[in-house]
């Protein structure tokens, strides 16, 4: 079954809200809109499962703490968010862009929100790539002259 493409960008916004700095994401969305919360900010626990070698059987790494939301705007937009650790705050602005995605305000919190964050993780990206890159070492074999 493939996905819609509206539930790939939901997707997207949604892991971009979920791995922001909560600080960063308080400064780019200060004010919040009235909502009538769904599901009040709770934290809890998951199961982190991986796989071996990223293809093999599953199994359970082990709990992560996270934070989940769900709220309703004025005008009947649904947010939810899950956020990693214990920040209810960062559950709830994450929620609410959520949900300001669904509405004609897309466009604004796209550019004022989502944007500048996506820069920030790709920068992160890039950051953390070129530090694992400087540590890399290659090995080579010399043929001696025995062994021919």
């Amino acid at each position: 079954m493939t996905e819609r493409p509206e539930d790939l960008a939901r997707k997207g916004w949604m892991s971009l809200l979920a791995k922001a700095p909560p600080a960063r994401l308080a400064a780019l969305l200060p004010d919040l809109p009235e909502t009538a919360l769904l599901r009040p900010a709770e934290v809890g626990s998951i199961m982190v499962r991986g796989r071996v070698g990223g293809t093999g059987a599953p199994f359970n790494l082990g709990e992560m703490t996270v934070t989940r939301c769900s709220l309703r705007l004025d005008c009947g937009a649904v947010g939810h968010a899950y956020v990693q650790g214990r920040d209810k705050d960062h559950a709830r602005r994450a929620a609410v862009v959520d949900a300001l995605m669904q509405t004609p305000e897309a466009a604004r919190v796209e550019a004022q929100v989502l944007h500048p964050l996506r820069l920030e993780a790709e920068a992160r990206r890039t950051t953390r790539a070129a530090k694992a890159a400087a540590t890399k070492v290659e090995f080579f074999t010399m043929v001696r002259g025995g062994d021919q």
